[in-house]
């Protein structure tokens, strides 16, 4: 295993002054509820719960949107001025084994987009919000 990975177990943003960004403004991390993706529509995607992605400190997490649901595993990727995580997944749709990747990107103000693709399979942009804090 290569020990130069740039710390690959760890998914947390820093700003200019090298500290973590507690705002989320380009941390990745905690629970994403997606808003809209552009090959479902809202009926399928809320199906059977807030759809959502779950990603934590140490880049493994979760999603559900529709009767899809998956365990992410993924890291920060520079991709220029504007870092994603980038992840792959497997799990289940409806009862049928799948996996496949995908990327989200934080644009400030709680908002991120992205993208899950299903191995030879749909791929689908979406959009999703930090949710309201309780």
């Amino acid at each position: 295993m290569n020990d130069d990975l740039d710390n690959a177990d760890s998914v947390t943003n820093t700003d200019s002054t090298g500290s973590a960004d507690p705002t989320g403004g380009d941390n990745p991390t905690g629970t994403w509820h997606i808003t809209e993706m552009e090959m479902w529509g809202e009926d399928y995607l809320h199906r059977e719960t807030q759809a959502y992605i779950q990603i934590g400190e140490d880049g493994l997490g979760d999603f559900q949107f529709g009767l899809v649901s998956g365990s992410i595993d993924g890291y920060v990727e520079d991709m220029g001025t504007e870092p994603r995580f980038t992840f792959t997944w497997e799990g289940r749709d409806e009862m049928h084994p799948v996996s496949g990747g995908g990327w989200l990107r934080p644009e400030g103000d709680g908002e991120a987009e992205g993208m899950i693709k299903i191995h030879r399979g749909d791929r689908s942009r979406l959009k999703a919000r930090r949710p309201p804090q309780q």
